[in-house]
């Protein structure tokens, strides 16, 4: 544990160190052992398949837009194209499920590098509308593109099903990936200038921040790690559907997720993906009332703990896990005393 006196009143308590790391790993390995094991039942790999994937994509949208600003609506393109890449791949031409997942991640990284050209030239509002336009744009055509069947889906013909415990595993992998990533890269000083770009990207810019190649690395990454979502989703389905994998839905379920967890904050996705899937569970027994009881949850929030359950605490208690701005004050401070022994 280690104070960052940066700050101008108390001093902020970052968690992280030897000692979080060492609570990680423990907290991994034991979610590793309880699936290979089968400590936990079916049903309780299922639920938790869902959080970790969840936590995954709610720590990508947090990238793009807590961290640097990129606010986008429509994250679940990727989500359809993945999935429908596992399904043309394993249907279609009777690949393995990898080869499905591949394919969908290249042609996601693809897909986010052409976009960019376009998307990158817009801010705030405009970028969010333009991001939603793109996705129902490729949802309408994949509902009338013969290749995939219309709009009556594909499934997925796996020639050797994934087992829950199987999907479990790939989702646990992925979420840790994802979040060791996310953490690494806001620690370097490209991460600090997307945190910069975000609070002003003109005065960022100023200052010998590279905007188009930093907002193009967030974006590649995120469509590489959300598509892989979107493929581990459509195993566990085992069918992928126009409506379905390029609904709103998801990229509304990652807004829900940050906002409540904290936006800008590296646990806050992670509370909240937990939150999320434990609510949708027990709303799926109130058909027609759980997204207005989400609605209605995420309009609290916003109102009462507009930085979140996260956000909020490491005011109030002033704390800060894992922090992104690690990287400079050490530099700073040691500075400091060597101008003071100087």
């Amino acid at each position: 544990m280690k104070e960052n006196t940066t700050t101008l009143h108390k001093p902020v308590k970052i968690l992280d160190g030897i000692v979080m790391l060492i609570i990680c790993i423990v907290i991994c390995v034991a979610l590793y052992v309880l699936g290979i094991t089968k400590t936990f039942s079916n049903n309780t790999m299922r639920y938790m398949f869902k959080i970790f994937l969840y936590i995954t994509m709610g720590t990508m949208w947090n990238l793009m837009s807590g961290f640097t600003g990129m606010t986008s609506l429509g994250q679940q393109v990727f989500i359809g194209i993945a999935g429908y890449s596992v399904a043309v791949m394993t249907s279609t031409y009777k690949m393995s499920m990898w080869m499905g997942l591949l394919v969908g991640a290249v042609i996601a990284v693809v897909f986010a590098l052409i976009l960019s050209f376009v998307l990158f030239r817009m801010r705030g509002m405009y970028f969010a509308v333009a991001t939603w336009l793109i996705a129902e744009a490729v949802r309408l055509w994949f509902n009338s593109w013969a290749f995939v069947k219309q709009g009556a889906g594909m499934t997925v013909a796996v020639k050797q099903i994934p087992k829950v415990r199987e999907l479990y595993i790939y989702a646990l992998t992925l979420m840790i990936i994802a979040l060791i990533v996310v953490f690494a890269l806001l620690r370097t000083k490209t991460g600090l200038g997307l945190t910069a770009m975000r609070d002003d990207a003109d005065a960022s810019s100023s200052v010998g921040v590279n905007i188009f190649k930093s907002k193009l690395l967030c974006y590649l990454i995120c469509s590489v790690f959300i598509a892989l979502c979107g493929g581990l989703f459509a195993l566990q389905k085992g069918s992928v559907l126009p409506s379905s994998s390029f609904g709103i839905d998801w990229t509304v379920a990652m807004v829900f997720i940050v906002i409540l967890g904290g936006v800008g904050t590296m646990a806050g996705p992670i509370l909240g993906g937990i939150i999320y899937v434990v609510l949708s569970e027990f709303l799926a027994h109130f058909p027609g009332w759980s997204n207005i009881i989400l609605g209605a949850i995420a309009i609290l929030v916003i109102i009462f703990l507009p930085d979140g359950i996260i956000g909020t605490l490491q005011k109030k208690l002033n704390f800060e896990i894992f922090s992104q701005k690690r990287l400079s004050a050490p530099k700073k401070s040691l500075k400091q005393k060597a101008d003071m022994a100087a």
